[in-house]
């Protein structure tokens, strides 16, 4: 028997106040769909059928990697309607997997067990028990403890909305009995909608038993509906992967200020400040130090880096030993080598910088390579930029840049070449050569200041 998914994500989330489609409002970086799709096609499954309306294309077109058939809801009413749209392509002996796009923290461990329960039954359903239990259907039972019914509260008689145990909407369905409940489902109710849950009743008449399974955690069913449960949910993901952190052994100063919005791969003993964030791939070496509030994405830092406060690395390669910050801003294709010195209110971009080499102070270097044990002073940048096309800036080993230099690309600086403070340099300077272009300083000896009047 094999196992078809289908994941519902066609409403529009009219609590959301917003334009975009509700699954495409992101958690940790990434869309709430893409968390559903991540978990779900860890299961050994045949295929995968997302249902989406509200937005138009705007899902299919922002999740366009997702191996998945597309399946287009044009009127959003109800979820029943909606499985109603994939079910009849999906094979008569395979189960069906129901899922939902805006229940990001779904786990793959409680899939399984919900996909291994609906062996026994042919029908399983995933609940939980909530304190406060607003806005959910209740799971009615009979005195044998077999669910009878699930009833949806705007349904619901006072007594039932006393219940705390509610349907997540995750269940798992043989796909004949799934299509012949959803053909015959009726929208005699307060919302004229298709309930998907009227399966369940349709299911004790057959007299079939629903095998239910207790997720764990009452967190990883919780829908988003607002942009308040969006918050609440994106701190308690974040608060999970700083607990995994520390468990692994990074120090974490304060674990309710740390965001990672990707994949985070790390050594042994680094130390993160707080209002660190880091995105996309990251990969960390041992006795790594990162000050508060910096960013990081895309980016490999070997061993016994430090990383100071206010500091922006994005997509670069990181040297064993270098120290970066404060108000550093390493972009993308940066590499730098071993011990390599990058300090305050310095910009790198498409640079490439050898070991031991610094650039210490209020400096920009674009589309350059710097080689070992060079010195860049303060106020330098590199003119790569014509208007129309960028120009590469080499400079040699053992090259002692003076402040206040501009560099007009392209251009070479050879080995042991030395660049005087407030050179402009536009021809190649070659090996253990000075060069230096000045205006001539004057003395007025009669000057006066000018005063206010």
């Amino acid at each position: 028997m094999g196992l078809s998914i289908v994941i519902l994500a066609a409403g529009q989330g009219a609590r959301m106040y917003s334009d975009k489609p509700k699954v495409l409002h992101t958690l940790a970086g990434k869309p709430l769909l893409a968390h559903v799709y991540q978990a779900a096609s860890a299961l050994t499954h045949r295929d995968i059928y997302i249902v989406y309306g509200f937005g138009g294309e705007q899902v299919p077109d922002a999740l366009q990697d997702l191996q998945v058939n597309w399946v287009k809801q044009e009127e959003q009413l109800g979820t029943g309607h909606a499985v109603w749209q994939a079910i009849h392509d999906i094979p008569a002996a395979d189960n069906v997997l129901i899922l939902y796009g805006d229940v990001p923290l779904i786990t793959e461990d409680t899939l399984q067990k919900l996909v291994d329960a609906a062996s026994v039954s042919g029908f399983s359903l995933l609940t939980t028990y909530l304190e406060e239990p607003h806005g959910y259907g209740r799971i009615v039972r009979d005195d044998s403890g077999n669910i009878i019914a699930v009833v949806e509260e705007k349904d619901a008689t006072e007594a039932l909305r006393r219940i705390g145990e509610v349907n997540t909407g995750f269940m798992v369905v043989g796909a004949s009995a799934l299509r012949g409940w959803v053909d015959s489902l009726e929208n005699e109710n307060k919302q004229n909608e298709y309930y998907l849950t009227d399966i369940v009743a349709k299911a004790v008449a057959e007299k079939i038993i629903i095998t239910p399974v207790l997720s764990e955690s009452s967190m990883e069913v919780r829908g988003i509906n607002t942009r308040s449960h969006l918050a609440e949910t994106e701190r308690y993901f974040q608060l999970v992967q700083a607990h995994h952190l520390m468990h692994h052994g990074v120090s974490l100063a304060d674990p309710a200020r740390f965001d990672c919005r990707g994949e985070l791969e790390v050594g042994r003993d680094n130390e993160i400040d707080i209002n660190v964030v880091i995105e996309g791939r990251v990969k960390l070496g041992n006795n790594i130090t990162i000050g508060a509030n910096c960013y990081i994405k895309d980016t490999i830092i070997a061993d016994n880096v430090r990383v100071l406060p206010n500091t922006m690395i994005d997509n670069a390669i990181i040297g064993n030993g270098c120290r970066i910050g404060p108000y550093a801003r390493i972009r993308p294709e940066t590499t730098l080598g071993e011990d390599v010195h990058i300090g305050n209110f310095v910009e790198l971009k498409k640079t490439n910088l050898g070991n031991d080499s610094k650039v210490n102070h209020l400096s920009y270097l674009g589309d350059a390579h710097v080689g070992s044990n060079t010195n860049i002073g303060a106020g330098t940048i590199t003119c790569n930029y014509d208007g129309a096309r960028k120009h590469q800036t080499i400079i040699g080993d053992n090259v002692f840049v003076g402040s206040d230099v501009k560099l007009v690309a392209p251009v070479k600086i050879n080995n042991d070449a030395t660049i005087a403070a407030g050179t402009t340099v536009t021809k190649d300077v070659a090996e253990n050569k000075l060069a230096i272009s000045r205006s001539e300083q004057k003395t007025i000896s009669d000057w006066k200041r000018p005063k206010k009047t």
